[in-house]
């Protein structure tokens, strides 16, 4: 059966948030986020990050069962620690467009739904806000990492095809519990960048951020 994709918006996202939840365990329970979360939370987290007027989820279903999704929301209503990189730099954080998780069961990877969820996600960006770009960002890995798994894939072409470039000093932080191990670890997750209307990338996040 061929998957198909809708995006949800407004009163409708609230019906996804179960399985919204189930998939974030799932998926970044594996390499490169290594994140050991739990229903409760994940469910505590989305309906807060539901409460934008701009946010919106792209579902991947293969028949009634939702096999993927990819979120996005504009950036001013993102949690402040995502935030933070671009009003430390004095940026009007209006002017992006946050793109979250994109989260796909193995099955169903590899014949192209991951360029959809990029496509439906700027598509909404472009016709709800008046963003100049989309943003997002990556956990940072070292490539000697021995929980790395031999078959690892490198994203960052993927990415570039997408129209996406590394802003190599723009990251932040996130704490989250890794499996097998106790408490929270800090995480650090790298910032790209794609223009949606043809803009030039803010010279600020070319730079360091200022002391």
């Amino acid at each position: 059966m061929s998957v198909a994709l809708e995006t949800l918006t407004g009163e409708h996202l609230l019906s996804i948030v179960p399985d919204l939840a189930r998939l974030r365990i799932t998926v970044f329970r594996e390499w490169p986020y290594l994140y050991d979360g739990n229903i409760a939370y994940e469910e505590k987290y989305l309906h807060a990050y539901m409460q934008s007027p701009g946010t919106a989820v792209v579902v991947a279903r293969d028949g009634h069962e939702v096999v993927g999704a990819s979120t996005c929301l504009p950036l001013k209503d993102e949690m402040a620690c995502i935030r933070v990189p671009f009003e430390a730099r004095r940026l009007d954080t209006s002017d992006f467009f946050y793109f979250g998780e994109s989260v796909l069961l193995p099955p169903w990877r590899g014949q192209g739904i991951g360029v959809r969820f990029f496509e439906e996600r700027e598509k909404h960006a472009r016709i709800t806000d008046n963003a100049r770009f989309a943003v997002f960002c990556a956990v940072h890995r070292w490539k000697t990492d021995p929980r790395r798994p031999a078959n690892a894939q490198n994203l960052a072409e993927f990415w570039k095809h997408r129209g996406f470039t590394l802003l190599p000093y723009v990251s932040c932080h996130l704490d989250w519990k890794e499996p097998g191990l106790e408490g929270h670890r800090d995480h650090q997750l790298d910032f790209y960048i794609k223009s949606l209307h043809g803009d030039a990338i803010p010279n600020a996040l070319l730079h360091k951020e200022p002391s």
